[in-house]
């Protein structure tokens, strides 16, 4: 009975061991269950996370690509717009490209904002820079009108427009005359300054497109060569002043310069009275080099021509001249040069509100100083409606 007693006593143990055994792993397979389960959720909270950011830019991007497109399919588009760097550019672009319906509205609002280039020298020719606004005196058909400074002297840009004879009457001393204009426009040329250069033949001619570069302009100088041709003198004058009109920024001084004698036997009905009134129209300065020296005294047509460039140049402002050789060329030119770089660009708005597209006298002085010589244009036409 002992012995069946040990042995029952051994099978008990076993089989209670094996029971508290079986017990452990299960509970051990729950703890390490639950734990694993414990742990996904919160190594799927930071993705959780993560994933709520994109869908929160998801949703904010719907209302807008409906106002854009109704397709489901073209979310897409919108987003490659939205964070693009390049897109804000082409729409700044689109109305720069309009720009004459903004620039429309300053351009209506200058016309009634008469600006007149001033030059002012001593009797020695030699320009005077320290002059201030309130310094001159402007009348308008006699009337007194307030005046204002547009810029510093000299300071302003210009809009060139250069003008070659290449008559057969200039052949022999074309080349030097071209030499003389390019050292002239390294000269006087400037950052934010252009120049276009017209060739006056037969017929008016755009030998050279507006242009900001001096070299650009220089190049296309020199591919000009003199014909045989006639001289169409005043109309050329009148497209020059059309293209200055049309083609110059608001707010610059509009030069023509001529290397002419000045003689007209090709423009036809085209006289001195229109091109006067183009260039007054266009707000553009005449000046007018006349290579022929004293030798056109000799001819009534050479006279006329001469005479009729001095009347241009009086009457915008500018001036003609007459070298005795063709080597004073450079001089005139550095002349004209240094008298552009200190010239005062005047304005005021007309207390004569009527735009009866008149035209109105105007005269400038500098009541202090009566020893000063003062050029300005002698007149504008009023808009008209």
């Amino acid at each position: 009975m002992s012995g069946n007693g040990n042995f029952r006593r051994l099978a008990f143990l076993i089989i209670f061991g094996f029971a508290a055994g079986v017990f452990a792993l299960n509970v051990t397979g729950q703890s390490t269950r639950a734990r694993r389960i414990n742990d996904e959720p919160q190594k799927q909270s930071k993705p959780a996370q993560q994933t709520q950011k994109p869908e929160t830019k998801t949703e904010t991007q719907p209302p807008l690509t409906p106002a854009k497109s109704p397709e489901a399919q073209k979310p897409a588009q919108p987003n490659t717009q939205t964070p693009s760097p390049q897109q804000p550019k082409p729409n700044p672009q689109k109305p720069g490209e309009k720009t004459p319906e903004p620039e429309a509205e300053p351009i209506r609002i200058d016309t009634n904002l008469v600006a007149v280039p001033v030059s002012v020298t001593d009797a020695q020719g030699n320009p005077i820079r320290n002059l201030r606004a309130e310094d001159f005196q402007l009348e308008e058909e006699g009337v007194t009108q307030q005046v204002q400074a547009l810029g510093e002297p000299g300071k302003t840009p210009v809009e060139l427009v250069l003008l070659f004879d290449v008559s057969r009457s200039v052949r022999n001393r074309f080349d030097f005359e071209r030499e003389a204009a390019n050292r002239f426009l390294r000269e006087v040329f400037k950052p934010g300054d252009a120049v276009s250069v017209f060739s006056i033949g037969s017929a008016p001619k755009l030998s050279v497109q507006r242009t900001d570069s001096v070299e650009k302009a220089i190049a296309g100088t020199t591919a000009i060569e003199p014909t045989e041709d006639a001289t169409a003198f005043f109309a050329t004058v009148v497209r020059a002043a059309r293209h200055l009109n049309d083609s110059a920024n608001p707010g610059s001084r509009r030069v023509m310069v001529v290397i002419s004698d000045g003689e007209d036997n090709s423009s036809e009905h085209v006289q001195l009275d229109q091109a006067t009134r183009e260039l007054q129209r266009s707000d553009s300065l005449f000046y007018a080099i006349n290579p022929s020296g004293p030798s056109i005294r000799l001819n009534r047509i050479s006279t006329k021509g001469h005479k009729g460039m001095e009347k241009l140049a009086a009457e915008t402002g500018g001036l003609a001249f007459l070298p005795d050789k063709l080597e004073d060329l450079t001089q005139v030119f550095s002349q004209i040069a240094a008298e552009l770089q200190a010239q005062y660009l005047l304005g005021y708005y007309s207390t004569n509100e009527k735009n009866d597209g008149q035209f109105r006298r105007i005269t400038v002085r500098v009541p202090k100083r009566p020893d000063l010589r003062i050029r300005a244009r002698q007149g504008y036409y009023a808009p008209k409606d």
